[in-house]
């Protein structure tokens, strides 16, 4: 007897059935109105992880609006602020932002605990496990941890770009079952809703395909720093570990409370198949990249289909400055991101044997580190759809 396959609905119900630690990212526009904080919808969200808690879960709140109180609280209108008075409003706005849910959670008896991070917290692997034993420190005291991002000292490299990547790689970070995505949209469209009156949402979405990021559109919130691409990007660094994802409307009533009872709101993500190794999301999803190799199509092959190293023959061009050991990004001929690394040479070396064989490298260096430019235990494929592109391009030379 053929066993019947779960639908999708039954697939979602499941994993939130066995979901236990949950990250819960709050968005600016969830968070804020015109005149500053809301506070009814801050209540509210925080009633409902009460309830989550209450019934043997762990919770982390990621939360925006630190800039956007701040902005309000200065009275800085919608103009486009600079880096500078970001970072001056942020420092305004987050001891706002921590009073309002310092005040929320203790009627509910509950204690809260401030974390604001920056990027080497988790490109730095002696600040990634301070960090990870820290939170779970708080959880074990029975607190609620609430994150964002440390916008009052953080320059560009040491910038997450928005709370989206920071809510995902703390799901990461902590191993969590579950990452909620708190926004203004009701869930991904087929099409954009605010033009084609036809478009319809997904519930379950069971991989993140080029499809399915092309879906995501341009359409950016009018108060946060990340649209619906980067919660796709978001939800596919969490799904790529294992965990499961949600992007659902934060200002729906009791929506965590409806998420956990089954109700089909928002778009589910359903975990990958094939867990991928810590190591090699850490390379993928958190090291930034110091350079790119550009590489002819045979190589862009050996690397995708064939599970190969990258040899200096297949490099045709090298752009920026690492050294030995650094992250780089390979791209094809198009500039398409295929995969990530770290490099067996400097940029400078790099640049003198591209496209020569491993036979010659010495002779041209005066020494050989390694046959391999990127050793394949130090790649990863970054292509969501890497078999389509070898489909692609399988009669190019």
């Amino acid at each position: 007897m053929t066993r019947e396959k779960p639908s999708d609905s039954q697939l979602r119900y499941s994993h939130l059935a066995k979901a236990r630690r949950v990250v819960v990212k709050i968005g600016s526009a969830v968070l804020t109105t015109n005149v500053g904080l809301d506070y009814p919808v801050l209540d509210s969200l925080a009633t409902q992880v009460e309830g989550l808690r209450q019934n043997g879960g762990e919770v982390i709140l990621v939360s925006s609006g630190a800039v956007a109180a701040g902005r309000r609280k200065l009275s800085l209108g919608n103009r486009v602020l600079s880096l500078r008075e970001k970072q001056a409003a942020a420092a305004v706005g987050q001891g706002s932002l921590m009073r309002a849910y310092e005040k929320i959670f203790e009627h509910l008896g509950t204690k809260v605990a401030q974390v604001l991070l920056t990027h080497d917290a988790f490109a730095r692997r002696d600040r990634y496990l301070n960090s990870r034993n820290t939170l779970f420190t708080l959880l074990q005291w029975g607190l609620v941890p609430i994150i964002n991002e440390n916008d009052t000292v953080s320059v560009e490299e040491l910038r997450f770009g928005d709370n989206d990547t920071l809510g995902a790689m703390v799901a990461n970070l902590v191993e969590a079952d579950l990452f909620i995505c708190l926004t203004d949209v009701a869930a991904l469209y087929n099409a954009n809703p605010v033009f084609d009156p036809q478009a319809r949402p997904l519930r379950v979405v069971k991989r993140i395909t080029p499809e399915i990021e092309k879906m995501a559109g341009t359409v950016n919130s009018l108060v946060g720093t990340g649209g619906m691409l980067s919660k796709i990007k978001a939800a596919r660094m969490v799904t790529s570990r294992g965990g499961a994802s949600i992007i659902g409307p934060g200002r729906e009533p009791d929506i965590l409370t409806r998420i956990f009872a089954g109700e089909e709101l928002g778009t589910f993500f359903l975990p990958e198949p094939q867990k991928m190794p810590g190591r090699k999301h850490w390379i993928a999803y958190t090291l930034r990249p110091k350079g790119f190799l550009v590489l002819d199509d045979g190589a862009c092959r050996a690397i995708i289909g064939g599970g190969k190293s990258l040899l200096p023959s297949g490099i045709i061009e090298v752009r920026g400055k690492f050294g030995v050991g650094e992250p780089v990004h390979c791209l094809d001929r198009a500039g398409l991101v295929l995969a990530a690394g770290l490099v067996s040479y400097t940029s400078a070396a790099v640049g003198r044997i591209k496209g020569v064989k491993t036979s010659v490298i010495a002779d041209i260096l005066g020494y050989k580190d390694a046959d391999e430019v990127i050793h394949r235990d130090n790649l990863v494929i970054l292509s969501s759809d890497p078999q389509k592109w070898a489909a692609t391009h399988k009669n190019e030379q």
